[in-house]
């Protein structure tokens, strides 16, 4: 699978304009944190582009995400570590995340939403805006941004060991190479 057909398959799935948003956000913090392990940044921004997949169609574990999207990439014959990777960002899978790939998609995934969310109230919607200590002083309120596990970011950081604010920092950085991209 190309990132051509990574994102046809994306727009196929999902309609909603933010939840594409969130994946393209995703993806671009995969492919800074391959770039900084060493890692194929392909491969890891594919994952970050292909996790929620399902996540418009099957909102919760209930109704099926992510495993009716891992279903669909396997049908589509994607390797099975991308699949153990996106099934491992879901504590209730049952898949524990054991390559630093799976470690990672989950340290981004609920933390490019946070930041996401913090630009968005920021005067310009920019995430030139954003830094460390906004996302930490948002991160304390629980009304922000309700969606967003704060324990997951703490717990994501955790199994990456890198220091929290280290790792908040990094994905910042990533998000704003890409803020034409994700409109911020």
């Amino acid at each position: 699978m190309t990132r051509e057909d990574a994102w046809a398959v994306v727009c196929e799935w999902i309609q909603n304009a933010n939840l594409r948003k969130h994946l393209l956000a995703s993806e671009a913090a995969m492919r800074a944190y391959a770039a900084r392990f060493g890692e194929d940044q392909e491969t890891w921004g594919m994952i970050g582009l292909l996790h929620d997949l399902d996540y418009e169609r099957c909102p919760s574990q209930e109704a099926g995400h992510p495993f009716e999207g891992v279903k669909e990439l396997r049908r589509r014959g994607v390797p099975e570590a991308w699949t153990r990777a996106i099934l491992s960002h879901a504590d209730y899978s049952g898949v524990p995340r054991e390559t630093r790939l799976a470690k990672t998609l989950f340290a981004v995934d609920e933390l490019v939403g946070l930041i996401t969310a913090v630009a968005l109230v920021r005067p310009n919607r920019s995430l030139a805006e954003v830094d460390v200590a906004a996302v930490r002083k948002k991160m304390k309120d629980k009304a922000f941004a309700r969606g967003v596990n704060r324990d997951d970011v703490v717990k994501g950081a955790e199994g990456l060991g890198v220091p929290l604010d280290e790792h908040i920092g990094f994905v910042i950085g990533a998000l704003q190479r890409a803020a034409p991209e994700l409109g911020l």
